[in-house]
């Protein structure tokens, strides 16, 4: 490109590859920060706003998991931009793994997490690590 080349225009910028990651202390004050990055990097990569709900939503309800499972409470948040959708995932170094209460009762506080978690994504799971268990989640846009 020189200085009589047109200049390049972008609509928006390019949806994939980008991958976001950060260490996070897994505190209950640190969340809706948590929730704003999930956004911002998100909107950054020309998602929706349901889509950017559902993560956002997700990786609160693993951040949260580690809080209240994990001693020290720390973890890496990742976030991957896929062609039609996003891999989320918060790596920690517990080998215990979440278990998804089924029927948990409405007022119960806890097990729910990742029973929300599943129904908002198309699919999740664990993985063990050398140093402990990552659970992640595949989001899609929904076409429309």
């Amino acid at each position: 490109m020189n200085r009589n080349s047109p200049p390049l225009v972008v609509d928006r910028p390019p949806r994939w590859p980008h991958t976001y990651q950060q260490r996070l202390r897994a505190e209950p004050q640190h969340l809706a920060g948590v929730r704003r990055i999930v956004r911002a990097h998100l909107r950054l990569w020309g998602w929706g706003d349901e889509l950017v709900e559902a993560a956002a939503y997700c990786v609160t309800e693993l951040v949260a998991n580690v809080h209240e499972h994990v001693d020290p409470p720390e973890c890496e948040l990742t976030l991957r931009n896929l062609p039609d959708g996003v891999r989320l995932s918060v790596s920690d170094r517990s080998n215990s793994r979440p278990v998804a209460v089924e029927g948990a009762e409405l007022w119960v506080e806890s097990g729910r997490g990742v029973l929300l978690v599943g129904a908002l994504a198309e699919r999740w799971g664990t993985e063990a690590t050398e140093t402990g268990k990552e659970v992640w989640a595949v989001l899609r846009e929904v076409a429309g």
